[in-house]
């Protein structure tokens, strides 16, 4: 396994951006989605064999469509990367010189001087023009590289296990206090998703847990919001 840092004690971690997103939109989602669904239930039947069947059924739902969804969406992406690649590769042996002159184009963009950035495209096309090209001309890298099985198995497990924690605090909670014990559950179940995805990425924890809390309590308050104009429980 190759180190994802050219120095080791200072590793990157953009190399978990593709699962982490992933992870971190299943899990959101599986969190805020069922946590709205138990109280909406609740409100109407507040009886442990209703809010756990919903529960469930919710759980099994919303995280075989987010696996779903995930690899459909993400292999258009994967399939938009390798048509692009078979576009450079025509060129390359179509019009190889223009291509040279391409890549040296962006190097100049980037600051190197005219003679400089020939030089460079001449020495990268020829030790492997088609991966300068991807990686250059195309922004396209192993890193970054769309990953269709990764995003759907990130995002399915994820869901399905922060879609547990609302449906088995209500399951565990009185029936009296089931709506306000899996609101409270859903918040801190939020917060500790911000704090361990800032974590995962490296990332500054206080914006991470204000940003998951916040847009999960919004969306929560709009599901509630539309239940109430249309007098029903949502």
């Amino acid at each position: 396994m190759t180190n994802p840092s050219a120095h080791p004690d200072d590793p990157h971690y953009i190399t978990r951006s593709g699962w982490l997103r992933a992870a971190v939109l299943g899990a959101n989602d599986g969190i805020v989605s069922v946590s709205s669904l138990v109280v909406g239930v609740a409100a109407a039947d507040p009886s442990p064999r209703a809010v756990l069947i919903a529960g469930v059924a919710g759980l099994a739902a919303g995280a075989m469509s987010m696996a779903a969804g995930e690899y459909v969406s993400v292999s258009s992406q994967s399939d938009t990367e390798r048509a692009d690649i078979e576009r450079e590769k025509r060129a390359l042996k179509e019009t190889p010189d223009v291509e040279l002159v391409e890549l040296a184009a962006i190097y100049q963009e980037r600051g190197l001087s005219e003679k400089t950035a020939l030089a460079v495209a001449r020495e990268l096309t020829e030790n492997d023009a088609l991966d300068a090209h991807i990686r250059d001309e195309l922004g396209l890298s192993e890193v970054h590289a769309a990953n269709p099985l990764q995003a759907a198995m990130a995002s399915g497990a994820t869901f399905s296990v922060a879609a547990a924690i609302p449906v088995l605090a209500a399951y565990l909670a009185p029936a009296t206090a089931i709506i306000p014990t899996v609101l409270l559950v859903t918040v801190i179940a939020l917060a500790i998703l911000g704090a361990l995805g800032a974590k995962a990425g490296a990332a500054p924890m206080p914006p991470a847990i204000m940003r998951v809390v916040g847009w999960g309590v919004f969306a929560m308050a709009v599901t509630a919001a539309v239940g109430w104009l249309f007098g029903v429980s949502v």
